[in-house]
């Protein structure tokens, strides 16, 4: 039986992640009210913000400004676009 939470994102009940995405508290968090749906979107608009912007995980500034991005895609506010991503066509 597939685990189900009541995703921040979405306002319904989807299926859950199966394990923390990141460690510690911020990780369990995120599994106890973010749906698999919700963070794999995430995880890919992550990407084109760190391609297309040409980001470095080791800088600090870089991560900070990635987790602010999270935070606010995840509460459904506005995120920066990554300029000149096309989405693919349907």
């Amino acid at each position: 039986m597939t685990q189900t939470v009541f995703c921040r994102k979405y306002q319904q009940e989807l299926e859950a992640l199966p394990f923390p995405p990141l460690p510690g508290k911020k990780g369990q968090e995120i599994q106890a009210s973010v749906s698999k749906q919700a963070w794999e979107e995430w995880q890919a608009l992550q990407t084109r913000l760190i391609n297309e912007k040409h980001l470095s995980l080791l800088d600090p500034e870089a991560r900070a400004y990635l987790n602010d991005q999270m935070e606010r895609f995840l509460d459904n506010r506005e995120t920066d676009r990554a300029e000149g991503y096309v989405p693919p066509a349907q």
